[in-house]
């Protein structure tokens, strides 16, 4: 994944998110719990075996990303991640802040998976 940037979604501007920090919202989840979320838009890296246009999002790295940062995929934006578009939109939650504060430092770096030896690596740089 390169070019990751933060997402502005509009649903962003309804009464069911409040604003907390740059690109982070606070909403109520389905069990009315407090659900923290930030949406990323970022271009994949077929030659890293990613995949080739946003209908087609790998599932690595972003389970390892997922995985690293203790978040989960909250919303999919479906109507933006078409077959015509290299750039993906996704929305991360959790039910902690700080997480969703820690898996914004990826924003502008260079995240892939490496295989060293029998072990897959999750690299940001």
């Amino acid at each position: 994944m390169k070019e990751i940037n933060n997402y502005d979604a509009s649903k962003y501007d309804t009464e069911a998110y409040k604003k907390l920090e740059e690109g982070i919202y606070m909403t109520m989840d389905e069990d009315d719990e407090e659900l923290y979320v930030t949406s990323l838009s970022f271009v994949q890296e077929p030659e890293l075996g990613e995949g080739e246009n946003a209908a087609d999002i790998s599932q690595y790295p972003l389970e390892d990303i997922l995985d690293k940062f203790y978040c989960h995929i909250s919303d999919f934006y479906e109507d933006l991640n078409g077959e015509d578009s290299k750039v993906c939109y996704q929305e991360f939650g959790s039910p902690d802040l700080q997480d969703v504060q820690n898996l914004r430092s990826i924003i502008g770096k260079h995240v892939y998976n490496r295989e060293e030896g029998e072990i897959v690596k999750l690299i940001i740089e």
